[in-house]
């Protein structure tokens, strides 16, 4: 049985991949409604190893704090750790929710998945 906040997630995903004619959110839906034991964890040494400074990453499973970031990055994800949350604002980053990204980026141009 899928979580009731994971199906209203991929719907306002869905919602926002139409009327933006935005194929990312789309995607993400998909990801989101992927049974948990498939979604993927990433760490924060990851993210600071595959990203440069002023990026946008969406990662669709759960951001852990095993390491550093040494520069400003906005993230969204379907799970972060309180950890990778504090690394991430400390480096001067800002961890943002589904619906704040898609407000921020309607077509998802320059938001970029990770994972």
């Amino acid at each position: 049985m899928t979580n009731p906040i994971v199906l209203h997630m991929a719907r306002d995903l869905k919602h926002a991949s139409t009327k933006n004619d935005a194929p990312i959110w789309s995607k993400l839906a998909e990801l989101a409604l992927k049974p948990s034991s498939v979604r993927r964890s990433i760490n924060v040494n990851k993210i600071n190893e595959f990203t440069k400074d002023g990026d946008v990453i969406f990662h669709p499973g759960k951001v852990l704090g095993m390491g550093t970031i040494s520069h400003k990055i906005t993230v969204s994800s379907f799970s972060i750790s309180n950890a990778a949350a504090k690394k991430i604002t400390e480096a001067g980053g800002k961890i943002m929710n589904y619906k704040e990204i898609i407000e921020k980026f309607p077509t998802g141009k320059g938001v970029k998945i990770l994972g």
